[in-house]
């Protein structure tokens, strides 16, 4: 576990919410989906006949056919995959907003996980993750768990000015370093023993590493035992419900996946995208299950940089597209709903005659979440969300009071 902030590690120390310890923090957890997953198969159209056309392969089923798809409401229905989350949408704990995302018509890879990153489409000068900024706008005493990203490295989506945790995944995850051992520790201890945030950063660094160390089993250690990404999700969601419930200052949190780009042999109801989704869908589940009461407090916004086409293509794949949809779950969602404006498949309604049109996007429904969950105010908007336009739609509804 090491802690990080920009590229110097210089954490900016003004007061940031802390939780006391009998109370419940509000939480944030956001899980990418890098490779740009298929949301016309995540959450299927199946009453538009189009897409049916356009996928003579690897469309999904209608409800009620073999192996068919997962009724939502009348239109939409969810991949069969993802049975292991469908107790969270019949508790209206689970919602999906359709045709969202960047409006950014980037369709590289890197380029447009960075704008999902730093919260500015088509910017890619933003120098930092819109996520550091949720933190730094958070009022309260700061503490070195504040935010925590569950992976090797720390994701753009958390670099800047403010201090953030990064665990690292498997069993390396506890393995000892230079750093633990009394002597090393002592010198690096006697060395940054002033007042100046270079020193402040070291020793938020040593404290975050021992308490979230602390807070991991043996068996949590070796859960995910090198598993693909997706694979080990149960396994990473297990372990990040334990460090939550049991240090009441993790606020935001933060887990990539990957292996969503099904440019060949995606398969349909099974195959290469259902191999990926059953993991996401039950680990969904594991971490609603692990937080127990705290999942009342908790929002989840599964999000991916952009879909993928609705045609199929020569190699029964989907190549990199526009409009997906995002998921968002916790205990104070508006579920068993798809929200959004539904643009439509017809080729008239696709953008650029090949993908699902964006008509929501991603940002406000983060700016949502971050108001009405995290209750920070507009003013903190302008700077989390710069050059953001105004919201329109039903997405002050997606969220309970």
């Amino acid at each position: 576990m090491t802690l990080a902030s920009g590229a110097a590690l210089l954490p900016a120390l003004g007061p940031v919410w802390a939780a006391r310890a009998d109370e419940a923090p509000q939480r944030l957890v956001v899980v990418m989906l890098r490779g740009a997953v298929d949301g016309l198969n995540v959450v299927v159209p199946y009453g538009e006949p189009a897409y049916y056309d356009a996928r003579p392969t690897i469309a999904i089923a209608k409800p009620g056919g073999d192996n068919g798809a997962l009724a939502l409401d009348g239109h939409f229905a969810l991949h069969p995959a993802l049975s292991g989350v469908m107790p969270l949408w019949n508790d209206k704990k689970l919602a999906f907003l359709h045709a969202s995302g960047s409006p950014d018509p980037n369709r590289s890879h890197f380029d447009a996980q960075q704008y999902i990153e730093n919260g500015t489409p088509g910017r890619p000068s933003t120098p930092d993750g819109w996520m550091n900024r949720t933190l730094a706008a958070l009022p309260g005493t700061r503490t070195p768990t504040d935010a925590l990203a569950v992976g090797p490295t720390l994701p753009f989506i958390l670099r800047g000015p403010v201090a953030v945790a990064n665990l690292p995944l498997g069993p390396r995850a506890a393995q000892p370093m230079a750093i633990d051992q009394p002597q090393v520790a002592s010198a690096f201890d006697k060395l940054y023993a002033g007042n100046d945030r270079q020193a402040e950063a070291y020793r938020q660094g040593r404290q975050a590493r021992t308490e979230l160390i602390a807070d991991m089993s043996s068996e949590e250690q070796m859960a995910d035992n090198g598993a693909p990404p997706a694979n080990a999700f149960p396994a990473v969601a297990d372990r990040l419900a334990a460090l939550m419930t049991r240090d009441r200052h993790i606020r935001l949190a933060f887990a990539a996946l990957g292996g969503w780009d099904t440019h060949i042999n995606q398969g349909s109801d099974t195959g290469q995208l259902a191999g990926h989704l059953k993991p996401l869908g039950d680990g969904l589940a594991v971490l609603a299950k692990g937080l127990g009461p705290d999942w009342n407090d908790t929002v989840v916004v599964v999000i991916s940089e952009f879909g993928r086409t609705v045609r199929e293509n020569g190699n029964r794949g989907t190549d990199h597209g526009h409009g997906n949809v995002i998921w968002i779950a916790g205990g104070r969602v508006n579920g068993g709903k798809v929200y959004g404006e539904w643009p439509g498949l017809a080729d008239a309604q696709l953008y650029q005659n090949r993908d699902l049109a964006i008509t929501t996007d991603y940002r406000h429904l983060l700016a949502t979440v971050l108001e009405r969950h995290l209750r920070l105010p507009d003013a903190a908007m302008a700077k989390i969300f710069p050059g953001m336009p105004a919201m329109r739609g039903d997405l002050g509804q997606i969220l309970a009071a």
